[in-house]
Order: structure tokens, then sequence, then C-alpha cells
């Protein structure tokens, strides 16, 4: 397909924008992007510290009170997305795709997720990582090590057939991430497997910004869009 053919993909990196910000503008966006007055985006962010509780709903996953919760500056959020509950936190690079899915009557569910699990996959190969599947939960490992989650929300489109997607997928890529905040839960509620990030699997550092930029073609290989060649970055004003 010619790239003049492609829908226009708009790609942008937050560097920093808390939990609640990021929910209410992928809230605005999905409706804006449903309604045909936006272009379809790729949010790159980081998020201070929190941890999400999806809608596999296991409250029992998270080990921290609420005091500890607020000694530790963890803020908490039950979301609308699938899965059970992660750590957002500085050294994590989060995804949001807000994609039209199904406009062509097509509607593959599982499939978006092995695409979105493609992207790091093939990512993780550019440095020689073998990235694979667990097949019986979603995501992306290392042996048996997490290295990137992944979460999303289906919504239902209401001017045209199909969804809209939200939420998206979750790479660590500090060093010490699992310290940080994944030792407060039992991440997707799976006790048996730790996480790594893509520091401690290369041995190298990375700034987030660099890879939010070197993430793009991966993500433009298994979803074409046109979109420009570098990633904009955006400030958003905060509120305490």
């Amino acid at each position: 397909m010619n790239s003049t053919e492609l829908s226009l993909l708009e790609v942008s990196y937050l560097p920093l924008i808390e939990y609640g910000a990021a929910w209410e503008l992928q809230k605005a966006a999905v409706q804006a992007i449903d309604a045909g007055t936006e272009p379809e985006r790729l949010i790159l962010l980081q998020h201070p510290p929190t941890y999400t509780i999806g809608s596999q709903h296991h409250p029992e996953h998270l080990l921290l009170s609420a005091g500890q919760l607020k000694e530790k500056g963890i803020a908490l959020f039950e979301i609308d997305r699938g899965g059970d509950i992660t750590y957002h936190g500085p050294g994590q690079l989060v995804g949001y795709p807000l994609l039209k899915l199904g406009v062509d009557g097509k509607v593959d569910l599982h499939g978006y997720l092995r695409r979105l699990e493609a992207v790091i996959i093939d990512f993780l190969a550019g440095y020689g990582i073998e990235g694979s599947r667990k097949p019986e939960y979603t995501g992306v490992w290392v042996g048996d090590q997490k290295i990137c989650a992944i979460g999303v929300k289906f919504n239902k489109s209401k001017f045209r057939r199909g969804f809209i997607t939200s939420h998206g997928f979750a790479f660590n890529v500090t060093a010490g991430i699992g310290e940080q905040g994944f030792q407060g839960i039992i991440p997707c509620g799976i006790a048996e497997y730790g996480v790594t990030s893509l520091e401690e699997c290369t041995g190298r550092s990375f700034e987030l910004g660099d890879v939010a930029s070197e993430l793009v073609p991966y993500f433009l290989k298994h979803f074409p869009y046109q979109t420009a060649a570098a990633v904009e970055q955006t400030d958003v004003q905060q509120t305490d």
C-alpha cells in the first residue's frame, strides 16, 4: 500500500504525566477519534509511581496498606482496562495506542494483543534479546521474567462499526524498576515469575525519550500508518 493511502497516526511523547491526567486524556481522545475530529494516536509516556487495578479485580494482589502507599508516594487507581494489578513508574515506557479497530468489519481482538506483543518482541530482537510469549498470559517475557505488561480496553464506537482501543503496554526500561514498585504487588496476579528491564538485559543505559523514538518504527511495522519520522515531545501542565 502506498504511504499516501495510509491513515494518519499522531505520535507524541510525554516525559512524565500523572496517571489520572493521562486517563482523562485517553478518554477525550477516544471520543474525538470516534467522532472523526482527531486522528488516531500513539501516546508514549512515563507515569509517577502508580499502581493500577484492571477489570480482573483482585485487591489481595496489592500487598501494601493505604498508609504504606502514602508513605512510599505511590498512587492507586482502579481502571477500566483488562487485566489485574500492575505498576507504572519512571523508567518504564508506557504506550497508549488509540486506534480504530474493526472499521472494515473484521474484528480480531486477540490479534490486536498479539500485534502489540510483536512490537516489543521485534524491538528486543534489535538488541539481541529473545523476547517471547507465554500462552497462558498476555505480555512479553525474557525467559521467565516479564519485561512488558499489556492491558487494553476496546471502546465500542458510537458512530460506526468496530472499536477504539485505549490503554496499552508498559515496557520496563530502567534497571531496578522491580525494586521500585513491583515488590509491593503480585504483578498481574502472577506470583511464580519476576520482572526485568531493557537495561538489565543489555547492561546498557537508556534515555526513555530515545527508546520512545526507536520503538515507533517497530510499531508502524505491525500497525501501518502514515506519521512524521520524529516523535513529537509534548509538555503537559501538571497540577497538585
